[in-house]
């Protein structure tokens, strides 16, 4: 173990990275108990944060760790490799805090139990494996058959026209996905190139802006693209977003219709 980390974590640059990664996973974990233990009403746990009165929500805390880890890891020289690891970690835990309460930031209002709360775990499990996939190599939006490896001399220039097209069409293939309601896969499809294709040709989600703009009711192609989409979310995706509404509430806690926390 202690040689994979030094060969694919330390050597290959990735400290700075791993750091933030396990720091953001371990202050979620925390804030997280936390915030379920105040909800409980545990004696032996401190409460929320309110001088005179006033409820100092976590995400600003999270500001407040994001800047001096950014600022500090700005200012720090390459050659500094522990402090900058310390730096990372310090944004980590930062962008933890600032994610747990990204629906409170995108509503502007306080639904941090609400059913509006669960967008805040997707956005920390956005985050996790976004940076996961990163810590184990995979590039976004890049073509590795076209990439010129270090040492092969310089690069036609058509092959960098080749890359910069090839990384346009997949971006491309991205934000169409993404409009039509598959985070998820347009997240992994930024890794593997081949999987956008196959989302962004099939049909869209039928809440989602692709199939409110293109699968209209009174046309009978819209009315029938419409109607197979909803089959296929009942049949497909329902049991799916079951289990993942399940694990939300397992990690988070539950969530109920009731605005604002204890």
């Amino acid at each position: 173990m202690g040689h994979w980390f030094t060969d694919n974590i330390i050597n290959a640059g990735k400290l700075e990275l791993f750091c933030f990664f396990a720091a953001m996973i371990v202050a979620f974990i925390f804030i997280r108990v936390s915030v379920r233990l105040i909800r409980a009403q545990v004696r032996w746990w401190p409460g929320n944060v309110s001088p005179g009165g006033l409820h100092i929500h976590h995400v600003v805390f999270g500001v407040v760790f994001m800047l001096v880890g950014g600022i500090g890891g700005l200012a720090l020289d390459d050659s500094y490799t522990i402090w900058r690891a310390m730096t990372a970690a310090i944004f980590g835990v930062g962008a933890a805090l600032v994610l747990d309460e990204f629906a409170l930031i995108l509503h502007l209002k306080d639904v941090y139990w609400a059913e509006e709360g669960r967008t805040s775990i997707d956005a920390v499990f956005i985050a996790i494996a976004f940076t996961g996939l990163l810590l184990l190599g995979m590039q976004p939006l890049a073509n590795t058959d076209l990439q010129i490896g270090e040492g092969e001399g310089t690069a036609p220039q058509g092959a960098f026209h080749l890359l910069a097209v090839s990384t346009l069409i997949n971006l491309a293939l991205a934000v169409v996905t993404l409009i039509k309601g598959k985070l998820w896969s347009g997240l992994f499809g930024l890794f593997i190139p081949f999987l956008l294709i196959v989302t962004s040709i099939r049909l869209a989600r039928p809440n989602s802006a692709w199939a409110r703009s293109r699968y209209r009711a009174d046309t009978p192609r819209g009315q029938a693209k419409l109607a197979t989409a909803e089959r296929r979310e009942e049949r497909l995706r329902r049991p799916i977003i079951r289990a993942k509404i399940w694990l939300q509430e397992f990690i988070g806690g539950k969530h109920d219709l009731r605005q604002g926390r204890p």
